[in-house]
């Protein structure tokens, strides 16, 4: 009897290897994709793969402007910035219609994409971008973290699930056109109404105190000229189009990227810092608050 048990629960268990065998199998010849626990593969070349060549593209040589561009892109990027670790396989598996721009922050040897220095979270990237592709910027632009979904990791993206893909494809677009900006937050807290007030004495609000030293260095004047509230809801996404990302100069974002390179503050407070002036950069007042309603109404369609 007790033979009889084992040798069922060994046939069990080689139906059940067989059966993941071929299922695999017909994932690789169907061109799925597969996780392994070591990382994310491919039948298909895609930027994930450390290579200068994608889709028979190359990287020209020297060159620091790069987009990957598949046969469904149009003239519209998702830009982002990934630590080791990251998994934003999601962008390229569920966003074909969008041009995809990944810097890997800490990965010399990976992707395409890498800032000067790892320095500032996520503003680094950003403004290596509009540096790097300023001449062919396209037409839209959605700069967001790497998380895919859930809570708490993707807590900021403001869709059901916190769900990064939702909120990309409900972005309305011709308000983009019409505004040049659109925070990919509506619910207002953090950032609104009040987040950066320079006045405030208060040691422990590093990014205030650091503003009152990058708002004159970016913008000029002095601290008279510092608006005495900033706010936006947080936490630094945000699309814009190629029209308003044109009416600051080349130079300006180099400008804006060498206080960063130069600053002795830490990661956290001088990213804190451009996460309450991209609406800045970009042509709106210092102050960037719409009603929740109004906001999730005409820049996502949901009215």
């Amino acid at each position: 009897m007790l033979l009889s048990k084992l040798q069922y629960r060994l046939a069990s268990v080689v139906a059940i290897l067989i059966l993941l065998t071929l299922d695999l199998l017909w994932k690789l010849k169907t061109g799925g994709t597969v996780r392994f626990r070591l990382g994310y593969q491919s039948d298909k070349l895609s930027p994930r793969i450390e290579s200068n060549r994608v889709n028979g593209l190359k990287k020209p040589n020297g060159s620091k402007a790069w987009i990957y561009s598949g046969p469904e892109a149009e003239d519209k990027a998702v830009i982002l910035a990934k630590t080791h670790g990251e998994d934003v396989s999601w962008v390229f598996d569920n966003l074909q219609d969008w041009k995809q721009a990944i810097y890997y922050m800490d990965e010399p040897d990976g992707g395409m994409l890498h800032p000067p220095l790892n320095k500032g979270r996520e503003a680094m990237a950003y403004l290596t971008f509009m540096i790097d592709h300023y001449d062919v910027l396209p037409s839209y632009m959605v700069f967001v973290h790497p998380h895919l979904q859930g809570w708490p990791a993707a807590w900021h993206t403001d869709s059901k699930n916190h769900n990064q893909i939702n909120s990309i494809r409900s972005l309305r677009l011709a308000y983009l056109e019409e505004h040049g900006y659109a925070n990919m937050r509506c619910v207002p807290d953090p950032g609104c109404p009040a987040e950066i007030q320079v006045d405030r004495q208060d040691e422990r609000r590093t990014a205030e105190h650091a503003m009152r030293e990058a708002w004159p260095y970016m913008f000029g004047g002095n601290y008279s000229d510092i608006p005495k509230v900033i706010a936006q809801p947080c936490c630094s996404q945000f699309a814009i189009s190629r029209k308003q990302a044109l009416r600051r100069s080349q130079a300006d974002y180099e400008h804006y990227r060498q206080w960063l390179l130069d600053t002795p503050l830490d990661d956290d407070t001088s990213g804190r810092v451009f996460e309450y002036l991209w609406h800045v950069i970009f042509g709106q007042e210092a102050v960037h608050c719409i009603p929740l309603k109004q906001c999730r109404c005409e820049q996502f369609g949901q009215c």
